[in-house]
């Protein structure tokens, strides 16, 4: 089956299950869990002092709190990765919406690569916390950390992979050693057949692409065959290149 890579967002929803709290060895890839430990010592630490951690961080006046959320990472409640994470891409998946098998292929089929613990599975639980993938560790950088255990993490999957994250994050952990890969562009067309760019519209049109896909109950086993399911429900999702898809998306 395809697996579907999405980023992080900046910004989580509170709360979680009560009584819960991080566990590394219940998060997909456990080959990973020292590099993510050492991520999470790194970050509860430098939250302790907290105007290095605004700096690291680069919170604004109004984001004291999420120093707090930084130094309760090991011990504040966890919920799934998809319901975790908020933004305009979230909010055009509406994980938290999904009936009760689209939710299985979620947790099936998507991953989410977090500067805190790596790639995750759709459904793994994770705590609320801060950091993005050019937020500066003291002695920890973070592309240096990740970059080659998380690459090696995604190849061992031995599985076709579509990318849908930004730059920042494919550079944590690169698809270089994934046999069949591509990355995802999302572009408007305007009246003349030009196309452009999006910024906003680039991750709602990846939110509600996977959305559909999950919806739709298709499980493509690799690129070609997703294309042939974009094709007959009408996605208007196109091979550009070697390594690269294109989706048209509505704005």
């Amino acid at each position: 089956m395809i697996r579907l890579i999405l980023p992080p967002s900046e910004t989580k929803r509170e709360g979680g299950a009560p009584g819960s709290a991080l566990d590394l060895s219940q998060l997909a890839f456990p080959e990973l869990t020292a590099a993510r430990a050492a991520v999470v010592d790194a970050a509860v630490e430098l939250a302790g002092d907290a105007e290095a951690t605004v700096r690291a961080l680069k919170l604004g006046p109004k984001q004291a709190d999420e120093v707090a959320r930084n130094r309760e990472i090991a011990t504040s409640p966890t919920m799934p990765a998809l319901h975790r994470y908020t933004g305009v891409l979230y909010d055009a998946l509406d994980a938290p919406s999904l009936p009760e098998d689209a939710w299985e292929r979620a947790r099936r089929s998507v991953l989410v690569h977090s500067a805190l613990l790596g790639p995750v599975g759709a459904g793994d639980p994770v705590p609320a916390y801060r950091l993005s993938h050019d937020s500066r560790l003291p002695g920890l950088p973070l592309k240096r950390h990740w970059r080659a255990d998380a690459a090696a993490a995604l190849a061992a999957l031995g599985e076709p992979v579509l990318d849908l994250r930004s730059e920042g994050y494919v550079g944590l952990g690169p698809l270089d050693g994934v046999a069949e890969s591509a990355y995802l562009r999302v572009v408007a067309e305007g009246p003349d057949g030009r196309r452009r760019a999006l910024n906003h519209f680039n991750k709602q049109g990846k939110g509600r692409f996977v959305r559909r896909l999950l919806l739709d109950g298709a499980e493509p086993r690799g690129l070609d065959e997703l294309l042939d399911w974009a094709a007959g429900d009408g996605v208007p999702l196109e091979r550009t290149g070697e390594r690269e898809l294109t989706l048209v998306a509505e704005h």
